[in-house]
């Protein structure tokens, strides 16, 4: 039996992805396929951040045509390609920024600003170039989460460079204010220093930049969604029934403003005890999932209240980098993951395709 290129597609067609649950022809995956007599070569390209996952891919891939008859050497290549996504009508795409994702609640206190940056780590430790905008000028926490103090430095005396740890490009106004200062600035005030920290730092080829949010669903926060070019949304939440009124609420303010709900991500789900390893859900149970599916939007996974989580970004180490191999730093990894596929299934940036319509009158 001869190898064609069809035989090699057909049998890849019935090895399925595990993360998108798509096999690798329908997702469009299959790149250079080179047959030359009984030998294959070809690249798997993933549509999202998956260092981890080339070997594992890489094998079944190879494996499923390796048993085709007559099949020599088979050599599979896999790698990822982080495109640009469609965003808001209306809104332009950043230079050297293909997907923001903004991670937000419609309260304070659920974990949203350590669900952001572990989220972020995740992503850059799949092999994703990424950034992170505190966008929480009130109550800035990302300079001690990613254990970084020092002041970010200007070239041109009108834009910054962005500060950098744990492979992640980071932008606060935390970096530019005393930590015992307080913020006591108006709504207008607040959104204007944001849009100069967003469009001010030279931001170097991100993939994703994920915006920590400020809580609430105020003027601050709806401008926001109004003019900052969001690829999709994250609601952070806890189980808690006042917790979930408010995250409805956010969920609610992507919606009206055309930013989709990449997922829901469910904080402080259980409580483990750091004695015994007992868990109980003080907070309830199972309310993210039931207001996912009230409102038609994925559940991207739940997190525990663990004792670890908080001391590692108070000291600067987040759970991901701090223990990467550990069941809560899995649970983040999945979730960024999720959320990567999600924003991959959006319909590509088209923009950069068509040329720009000047109409004159002669």
């Amino acid at each position: 039996m001869s190898i064609t290129a069809e035989t090699v597609k057909s049998a890849l067609a019935a090895v399925i992805d595990p993360n998108t649950g798509k096999d690798f022809v329908a997702m469009r995956a299959l790149k250079n396929l080179v047959v030359e007599g009984a030998n294959v070569a070809f690249e798997i390209e993933l549509p999202y951040p998956g260092k981890s996952q080339f070997a594992a891919i890489g094998a079944a891939v190879e494996a499923a045509v390796a048993a085709l008859p007559g099949v020599g050497t088979v050599s599979a290549k896999v790698r990822t390609n982080i495109v640009s996504h469609a965003v808001q009508r209306g809104v332009k795409l950043m230079p050297n920024i293909k997907n923001i994702i903004a991670v937000a609640s419609g309260k304070g206190g659920v974990g949203k600003s350590t669900t952001a940056v572990n989220l972020a780590l995740a992503l850059a430790a799949e092999g994703a170039e990424v950034g992170i905008l505190d966008a929480d000028i009130y109550g800035p926490s990302q300079p001690t989460m990613m254990g970084i103090n020092d002041r970010p430095e200007t070239m041109d005396g009108k834009t910054m460079e962005p500060l950098a740890n744990y492979g992640v490009q980071v932008a606060s106004i935390g970096f530019l204010i005393d930590p015992d200062q307080p913020m006591i600035w108006r709504g207008p005030m607040v959104t204007q220093a944001l849009s100069q920290l967003l469009e001010q730092t030279n931001w170097r080829d991100l993939d994703y930049l994920i915006i920590d949010m400020p809580p609430g669903t105020g003027d601050i926060q709806l401008s926001l969604s109004q003019k900052v070019p969001v690829t999709g949304a994250v609601i952070v939440t806890t189980p808690q029934d006042i917790a979930l009124l408010d995250a409805r609420k956010g969920l609610k303010m992507f919606e009206k403003v055309g930013i989709p709900i990449l997922g829901v991500v469910e904080n402080m789900s259980t409580h483990i005890c750091s004695n015994c390893g007992h868990a109980e859900a003080i907070f309830g149970t199972g309310g993210g999932e039931k207001m996912c599916g009230e409102y038609g939007v994925d559940f991207l996974g739940a997190l525990p209240l663990t004792l670890s989580i908080r001391e590692q970004a108070d000291s600067g180490k987040p759970t991901v980098v701090a223990e990467p191999d550990g069941p809560v730093a899995q649970i983040y990894k999945d979730i960024a993951r999720k959320m990567a596929i999600k924003v991959a299934d959006k319909a590509k940036d088209m923009s950069s395709k068509f040329p720009s319509i000047v109409v004159k009158n002669d």
